[in-house]
């Protein structure tokens, strides 16, 4: 098993509260990201059970639903990487100056 080290502060001891923060999964992309490849699973299940004659003749022939399905499915990979590699970081609040 892996070992979580915990969050600590600058310098070294309690966690720090009033650093910037990471929007983590508040970030819109993410939301984006989890919508998008929901719907993209539904239509790959759609296109690989309920692929009629009918329906392939209304699309000249193609599986449209299995090759949307799959786009996105790889659009919301995009979106969960670039959530992962460019987070939205947080500013903290300023801190109240004593009058």
């Amino acid at each position: 098993m892996s070992k979580v080290e915990p969050v600590t502060g600058r310098d070294g001891g309690a966690p720090d509260s009033s650093g910037p923060r990471k929007a983590g999964a508040f970030d819109v992309r993410v939301v984006i990201a989890w919508l998008i490849g929901f719907y993209g699973i539904v239509l790959i299940v759609l296109g690989l059970v309920v692929d009629t004659a009918e329906d392939r003749a209304k699309t000249g022939d193609v599986n449209a639903n299995l090759w949307a399905g799959i786009a996105m499915a790889v659009v919301a990979i995009a979106f969960l990487v670039w959530a992962r590699l460019r987070p939205v970081v947080i500013d903290p609040p300023p801190e109240p100056t004593d009058p």
